[in-house]
């Protein structure tokens, strides 16, 4: 029996409760770190269908499938998995990947379009890089990348970045309109495509939009300070008439702005949504008072942010710990063998401590410690399934399987396993294709054409082509068998076993080729109607999501950076490196970027339950060179105090440079 309005609302705080019920017009919650975010949003759908809103009207968008998984099975748990089953939960990309292949003719886009991954992605920007003829010394492909990312989450066009991109600006411009038209050739999208095509389609289509308006009468986004420019807008305009938008979010916890997201979204929400409720969730369910003192102190010195305080909801604990550590040696040393004496003695296990980086390069000298303690270790972020070479190979064919315009992927495997492609061939074949405007797969089947192509070389061409034709014939419902053909057609456990030839390294690679097969089976059994496509698009979309590679379940130290640590939280944790040019970083100095960074100070505060200790180095090797450190200005903030007289920001000793 479904339970009734006043069950769901059961257990609920009185600002938990007045978000649940408040369900018509627009809601902004703001939910401060740990304060039942989760349980609101969920609770609040529940309370929708008690209230017999049709499960079909719901939508509820997130940002990554860890959290949609999560909202799901809560959701599930209060009103029913058939309820729940037939609600629109997910994350932004997904949403739009469905309303894509409904109405990709009406875009002029192929309904098989590929998903472009990260790693295409660069290989894209490379390709574009030397047909510009500009060096990747002087412009690297990862900052022209993120560029044009940044430049398609702000809705700006390639003019407005030549413009707004400083001296690099033109070449950036150029870079993304030829990185355009090569995906468009390819028959891909990269992710930020996803949202801008999506957009287009809702603006440019009133018969899609009105459909949109009509099934979805409510919609609910989740940590909306993270939304970027085309996520705005999609959710605006499937609001603009009913206005049943409930957003829920914190904006002392926006710290994405370097990937497009907009703070100024969440704080302008009642401008945006005029008569929008506001309900304020203060009442923190993770860290004790003092914790919860230190991260409003911090946080209370940005001006630009919604008045509000967390408030423990259980008095008493620890005072926090503030530790001046010689160097980073030091530093590192010292948290090493404290982690070791507590868990030795019992008091803790391994997987309570968290030790929170504000850079990539800071955990090296906390691994070599770490190690020299016998303290097991996982660094966040260091390494994903979908990064393994096997994987990427086997994935590779599956792409020119299902698209063979697919040129990034067909030259992966050209010669993976080697079958005699050599470079000199792939080099003329190229060559050959580019003057007469074709893609690598037409001229690959037009090898006999081309000078210079050893006899060898066209066999080996001939029978990859015939062997892709016939996995593509063999190409259905049953994923689990197409990947045994291809690994048999392909030889590839031949090409596992010469690139390991260590017994231990190649059982542990060939079990990610088994794996990769699980992942087929699980797909085929979950789908109603399974498919290549469907396969490459999930897993691509979850590559995407970082968050869902960590393994929390490990027995190990956590080492990992603010950013990484966002949505998490641990019992004991270290938040090491507050001195100026760390935290606050010199580069979001230069920027005007502190408030951010006063975030991430906040954000790494909030993450520790009982725990917390708080350090800095006060020498630090730079560039080869030791040198004396200054106090971050979150250290004096977080305890109360004013710097020292002659105490300097790091913007001030970065000016002289800049001049």
């Amino acid at each position: 029996m479904p339970p009734t309005p006043e069950q769901i609302l059961a257990g609920l705080n009185p600002e938990q409760r007045r978000a649940v019920e408040t369900l018509e017009g627009p809601l902004l919650v703001l939910a401060g770190a740990g304060t039942g975010k989760t349980k609101v949003i969920t609770h609040r759908v529940a309370h929708l269908l008690a209230r017999f809103v049709a499960p079909e009207s719901v939508l509820a968008v997130t940002f990554t499938n860890k959290a949609a998984r999560e909202m799901k099975e809560r959701i599930s748990a209060l009103v029913g998995a058939g309820e729940a089953g037939r609600l629109a939960v997910g994350t932004f990309h997904a949403f739009c990947v469905r309303r894509l292949r409904r109405h990709a003719e009406r875009l002029g886009l192929p309904r098989g379009f590929a998903i472009c991954d990260a790693a295409d992605q660069l290989g894209a920007v490379k390709e574009v890089l030397r047909d510009l003829r500009i060096p990747e010394k002087s412009l690297a492909p990862g900052r022209v990348l993120s560029r044009i990312s940044l430049a398609k989450n702000r809705l700006w066009s390639p003019d407005e970045l030549a413009a707004g991109a400083g001296p690099d600006g033109p070449a950036l411009a150029a870079a993304w309109e030829r990185y355009d038209a090569l995906l468009a050739r390819r028959r891909q999208l990269d992710f930020d495509d996803l949202l801008l095509r999506t957009l287009r389609l809702l603006r440019e289509d009133e018969e899609v939009l009105a459909a949109c308006r009509r099934r979805w009468r409510y919609v609910l986004v989740d940590e909306y300070q993270d939304t970027n420019g085309p996520q705005y807008e999609i959710v605006r305009l499937i609001c603009a008439e009913h206005r049943n938008l409930c957003v829920v979010g914190d904006d002392d916890q926006s710290i994405y702005s370097w990937r497009g997201a907009d703070v100024s979204r969440i704080l302008g929400f009642e401008r945006d949504f005029p008569g929008a409720a506001v309900v304020r969730l203060e009442t923190n369910y993770r860290s004790t008072a003092p914790i919860l003192a230190l991260a409003n102190r911090v946080i209370g010195h940005n001006p630009a942010r919604h008045p509000k305080e967390l408030r423990a909801a259980t008095a008493g604990g620890e005072e926090p710990c503030f530790l001046e550590a010689r160097d980073e040696e030091d530093e590192a040393d010292f948290i090493a063998r404290e982690i070791s004496f507590l868990v030795r003695r019992g008091e803790a296990a391994w997987r309570d401590f968290a030790i929170l980086v504000r850079t990539q390069t800071q955990p090296r000298v906390f691994e070599a410690r770490l190690r020299a303690a016998g303290v097991p270790y996982r660094l966040a972020g260091s390494s994903s399934f979908f990064d393994r070479k096997e994987i990427r190979d086997l994935l590779a064919y599956l792409k020119v399987v299902a698209n063979e315009d697919d040129e990034v992927s067909l030259l992966r495997i050209l010669n993976c396993p080697p079958r005699g492609i050599g470079r000199t061939t792939v080099e003329r074949t190229l060559a050959w294709a580019t003057e007469r405007g074709l893609g690598a797969g037409a001229a690959l089947a037009r090898l006999d054409e081309i000078d210079g192509i050893p006899p060898a070389a066209r066999q080996a061409a001939a029978r990859l082509l015939a062997d892709l034709a016939a996995l593509r014939r063999r190409a259905g419902r049953d994923l689990v068998g197409l990947l045994e053909e291809l690994l048999k057609r392909s030889g590839y456990r031949a090409e596992v076993e010469r690139c390991y030839p260590d017994p231990e390294a190649r059982r542990v690679r060939w079990a990610a080729v088994e794996e990769l097969l699980n992942f087929a089976e699980n797909h085929q059994r979950r789908s109603a109607r399974p498919s290549l496509a469907g396969f490459l698009e999930e897993l691509t979309l979850n590559a995407a999501d970082q968050e869902d590679q960590e393994d929390g379940e490990t027995d190990a130290v956590a080492l990992m950076t603010l950013h990484a640590a966002k949505g998490l939280e641990f019992p004991r944790v270290y938040l090491v490196g507050l001195e100026e040019g760390l935290l606050p970083h010199a580069r979001a100095a230069a920027e005007d970027g502190i408030e951010e960074e006063r975030r991430l100070a906040y954000v790494g505060v909030t993450r520790a339950r009982r725990h917390l200790t708080l350090s800095y180095a006060a020498e630090r090797a730079r560039r080869g060179r030791r040198r004396r450190t200054t106090p971050s200005r979150f250290w004096f903030e977080l305890q109360g105090e004013p710097p020292p007289p002659g105490w300097r920001p790091v913007e001030e000793t970065l000016a002289p440079a800049a001049g």
